[in-house]
């Protein structure tokens, strides 16, 4: 047996007894209770986590030197310490995943931009050039294409499982939707042209951006129908971009040897448009947003961007069911206006990991103000933090914010 097997097998039979603790269906519950709009409390995950801060913890060091078997190595050393060290409402999954062989190609236009600080391994800042300046640009879009390659998917499949499928058993994963299989035209868009330039267009050329939004929909709903008919989405999607997915209103019961949009979450975002009126949402984000998002069974919409008093024109969306409240929102507002309609996907402010002990205070009112607020309007919520970008180098900040935030949540 060669070394990457033995750190395999070793890893495979931690993960097999974390996700044999009873804990995790009655996590699923929980999961599904909140976005089936009956919660019985909120449910608490932290995502996104400063894995190079993390980088010298030796629970985290990879040994690995096969290619295939580093990362699963990776993935299992990510998930078993997060199980370990800040698991709150942490489901661990009965099986290693083991992705599809997918490839879905540019749409013809490739970012190109000066970086800086890209060196520390963490966050890192952008300048971007803009390749949309006229028709002539735009007209360079196209479809993507969708390559799925059964042998290598085979081919991976196989030599996890020959590794650890008598341990933990080796399941193949598709496509799951969320920030990358969204309808995310702002933040694409603000890659190939810049901020600047995307605010003046806004107001020179609103009807070049509508040109742009038009044909950004076009290839998304073209590009969810392929991989709808190509077999590739995925029915076991736990999370969708990092808050909880599982719920009994996707049809959860029904055959799922063919996976449909109808079975899967939708997601629109546009994080630029934080800093446009919200007449400026409507107008170029959300009623593309309405034609795309139809054939998803259910909708989660936002990402950074605060959304609190816009929930009057997201509600226009098909299927809406989850919207994101972010730290820059008003989390009272958001709550009264999503009543027991929409589920908040609550997101901390995630700046209070730097010095958690100084900080406690702080964490301890943020949170009862969310809870208070989702109980005062019947309104369900997951609680994530993400968007981590630094713990200043002491991991014991991700456990002491997670004690404090189930503490708070447990007292519900």
């Amino acid at each position: 047996m060669n070394q990457g097997v033995e750190i395999l097998r070793a890893l495979a039979a931690r993960a097999a007894e974390c996700a044999a603790d009873p804990v995790n269906a009655e996590r699923a519950k929980l999961y599904r209770a909140v976005n089936d709009r009956h919660m019985v409390r909120p449910v608490v995950l932290l995502e996104e986590i400063p894995w190079n801060e993390l980088a010298k913890e030796e629970a985290l060091r990879a040994r690995c030197t096969d290619p295939d078997f580093a990362a699963l190595e990776t993935y299992l050393r990510r998930e078993i310490y997060l199980w370990e060290h800040a698991q709150a409402d942490r489901i661990f999954r009965p099986y290693l995943p083991v992705p599809k062989a997918v490839e879905i190609t540019s749409v013809g236009l490739n970012v190109r931009e000066e970086e800086r600080g890209k060196e520390s391994g963490g966050i890192y800042s952008h300048r971007y050039e803009n390749q949309l300046k006229d028709d002539g640009d735009l007209a360079k879009l196209r479809d993507p294409e969708v390559k799925y390659d059964h042998a290598e998917t085979m081919r991976r499949f196989s030599k996890a499982a020959e590794a650890v499928g008598d341990i933990l058993p080796v399941k193949l994963m598709g496509l799951e939707t969320g920030y990358g299989l969204g309808l995310k035209t702002w933040d694409d868009v603000v890659m190939l042209m810049g901020p600047e330039q995307l605010f003046y267009e806004l107001c020179d050329r609103p009807e070049f951006l509508h040109r742009i939004a038009r044909r950004f929909c076009d290839i998304f709903v073209r590009l969810m129908q392929k991989v709808e008919q190509m077999g590739l989405l995925e029915a076991d999607q736990l999370l969708i971009h990092s808050t909880p997915a599982l719920s009994d209103d996707l049809a959860a019961g029904e055959d799922r040897s063919r996976v449909t949009l109808d079975h899967c979450w939708g997601r629109g975002l546009a994080q630029i448009f934080a800093s446009v009126s919200k007449d400026m949402r409507e107008e170029f984000d959300i009623e593309y947003q309405i034609e795309a998002m139809k054939p998803f069974g259910m909708v989660y919409y936002g990402c950074c961007e605060p959304l609190h008093d816009q929930i009057d024109i997201l509600s226009r969306i098909p299927n809406l069911r989850k919207v994101s409240i972010t730290p820059w929102a008003d989390v009272d507002a958001a709550a009264e206006a999503m009543g027991s309609r929409y589920v908040m996907a609550w997101k901390p402010n995630p700046a209070f990991l730097l010095r958690v002990s100084e900080n406690e205070g702080a964490i301890r009112a943020e949170i009862r103000r969310a809870l208070a607020a989702a109980k005062r309007s019947g309104t369900s919520m997951d609680i994530v933090l993400k968007d981590i970008s630094s713990v200043s180098g002491n991991p014991e900040n991700l456990t002491a914010w997670e004690r404090i935030a189930m503490e708070e949540v447990l007292a519900w």
